[in-house]
This record gives structure tokens, C-alpha cells and sequence, in this order.
């Protein structure tokens, strides 16, 4: 499988990332399965959908699954299941003939009849609430899970910018397998930062890898962030 242009991430990678529990990221894009008390056997649970690099002998995510899942967060802490979410993704995919439908930005307009459609067929009326207006569903799809989101004009992600009003960080698959890298530069922020722990000096740092001052100081700030 050809890994250009698709981006690569560790589980625990994306966990910081995403601020969503390795554990829980695993569960949603590997599938899982549970026992029924008093049963002998497990009954096998589906992904939220078919991983980028499910068919690699790859144990990680993809550029988009990363976006996709910051999603899914935002619905799980508003206390919408997981077989609704998996249902509104498989209806947004078809609807949008998208392969990744939450990150679109057709979904902040179209997604919450989507998901009523949903819920309505899993049963989860108390949910309806949480959508029966335009204004309730943007509660849960704020608009700071786009900003930062650079899009194609097939409405795909192409990269993103992981901190809030600022472009000095970047994830681009394009680039070192979408690692985080500073803009100026382009040169990965955890190989900046290794360099600054080992000689504590920013100017040192920015002569080394012949990036601005400016940018070491941005992959300091970004990786201190991640390790918080």
C-alpha cells in the first residue's frame, strides 16, 4: 500500500492529538467485542467505519481517520452512542458520497437531519433534544472542530492547523507522513524540541535546522502542549 499523501499516526500519537483516550480510538477504528452475561461467546462490534489503513499491516491511523475522530469525541460527550454515530456516518457517506462525511463542511448545515434519521432508527429518542434545532446541533459540531481545516475543492481535508488561531504548527499528510511541522521550515516539531532539551538554546536550534527563530519557539510551545 502506497502510504504517500495518506499521513501516519501511532494510536498514541493520535490520542494527544485528539485528546481522545488510546484506548477509546481503538475501539471506534479496530472494532471490539463484549460478553453477554450469562453467554459464553462475545458478540463482535463493528468500527465506526472501515480505516483508511485497514487493509495495511499498518497498526495506526490515517490523516483523516485523526479528523474524523475529534468528531466523534464531540458527539460521544454529549452522550450520543456509538451505534447512532456509526449509523449518521454510514447515511452522511452515502449522502455526500464522501468517504469521511463529518469533516465536511456540508455536514455543519445537512448533519443534523442526518442524525435525526438516525436516531430515529436506533431508538434514541431521549437524543432528539440535542437536535431538534439548527442552534442545539451546532452545540455539539462547533465551529472550531473546522477552523484550522484547510479543504480541497472536493470538500477533503487537505491539512490542518492544530492550534487555535495560529498557523505556525501544521499537519500536512503532503508532508513527513502529516507529523507535526513548523510552517517555516517545514521541519518536523518534535525533532526541533529533542534538539532544544538537548542544548537549551533556541538561536542554536534555529541556525542547526535553518528554520526561523519564531518557528523553534512555536514547536516548543506545540510539543509542551502535547506532553501537558
Amino acid at each position: 500500500m502506497d502510504l504517500t499523501g495518506i499521513g501516519l499516526y501511532t494510536f498514541q500519537e493520535a490520542s494527544k492529538l485528539t485528546g481522545v483516550p488510546a484506548r477509546d480510538l481503538r475501539r471506534w477504528l479496530d472494532g471490539y467485542a463484549y460478553r453477554r452475561k450469562g453467554d459464553r461467546g462475545t458478540v463482535p462490534v463493528r468500527p465506526l467505519w472501515e480505516p483508511e489503513l485497514s487493509r495495511a499491516e499498518i497498526d495506526g491511523i490515517s490523516f483523516h481517520d485523526l479528523l474524523e475522530v475529534r468528531f466523534v469525541r464531540a458527539f460521544r460527550q454529549h452522550g450520543v452512542s456509538l451505534q447512532t454515530i456509526r449509523l449518521a456516518s454510514e447515511k452522511a457517506r452515502q449522502q455526500f458520497s464522501l468517504p469521511y462525511p463529518f469533516t465536511s463542511r456540508r455536514f455543519q448545515t445537512d448533519g443534523r437531519t442526518i442524525f435525526a434519521s438516525a436516531v430515529h432508527e436506533t431508538g434514541e429518542i431521549e437524543l432528539l433534544d440535542l437536535i431538534k434545532g439548527q442552534y442545539a446541533f451546532q452545540k455539539i459540531i462547533e465551529p472550531s472542530l473546522y477552523q484550522g481545516i484547510d479543504f480541497g475543492p472536493d470538500d477533503t481535508a487537505l491539512r490542518w492547523y492544530p492550534s487555535p488561531g495560529n498557523t505556525a504548527v501544521v499537519l500536512d499528510p503532503q508532508i513527513a507522513f502529516g507529523k507535526p511541522i513548523v510552517t517555516e521550515g517545514q521541519v518536523r516539531t518534535s525533532i526541533l524540541y529533542a534538539s532544544y532539551l538537548a542544548e537549551n538554546d533556541r538561536h542554536f536550534v534555529a541556525n542547526l535546522h535553518e528554520v526561523p527563530l519564531s518557528a523553534v519557539g512555536a514547536a516548543i510551545d506545540f510539543e509542551e502542549r502535547l506532553a501537558a
